[in-house]
């Protein structure tokens, strides 16, 4: 075959594909419209539950909450995700972290937006800094804490939602050095159990 009718046929095909994906994008559009309307989330098992609402969450907005010196701003919470997910920015000062733990309800995502976070999973250690992630699945022992000088700003995802509340109910613990004990029956009322040191 000619490079000239190579190039053609090419040429061809390339405004075919161009043509398809436009006439097939309209087509979509209206065979999609009536479950984006009901905005209607699918579960695993088949079903159709909820109707989840779109939401746009700037950097300056959220509700925040101080978890025992873990400034948390909550930006998705499980009434707002059909309890799939819960997503909050720690904005933390050095030195602060928190404790080797064990979640048995939930997993979570670590994202380090600023600053210098050393992460510990199932008895490794790692520097994160901005633009590294972890992953901490359930049932797996890890502990978070701030190093460095510099304030840090990570975004922790967990899913399924439900701990949003565990964090509502520390919050409102009085300030000061926290009593141990009354955190650790919050925690654990809520599948999370710290981990002798």
């Amino acid at each position: 075959m000619s490079r000239d009718k190579v190039l053609n046929c090419n040429k061809t095909k390339t405004m075919d594909r161009k043509q398809f994906i436009q006439a097939s994008g309209f087509g979509l559009g209206i065979a999609l419209i009536p479950g984006i309307m009901r905005s209607e989330t699918t579960l695993t098992n088949g079903s159709v539950s909820g109707t989840l609402e779109p939401k746009i969450i700037k950097d300056s907005e959220g509700d925040v909450l101080n978890v025992i010196g873990d400034i948390q701003t909550h930006k998705l919470i499980g009434s707002e995700t059909n309890n799939q997910i819960v997503e909050w920015v720690d904005n933390v000062e050095p030195g602060v972290g928190i404790p080797p733990h064990v979640h048995t309800r939930e997993d979570e995502i670590f994202r380090v937006i600023k600053g210098v976070i050393e992460i510990m999973i199932d008895g490794k250690a790692s520097v994160l800094q901005a633009g590294d992630t972890a992953f901490a699945p359930k049932n797996v022992p890890h502990a978070w804490k701030v190093v460095g000088t510099e304030k840090a700003k990570m975004i922790t995802s967990a899913f399924p939602a439900g701990i949003e509340h565990m964090f509502m109910e520390l919050a409102k613990l009085p300030e000061g050095p926290p009593n141990f004990e009354k955190v650790a029956a919050i925690c654990g009322a809520h599948g999370i159990s710290f981990l002798q040191q």
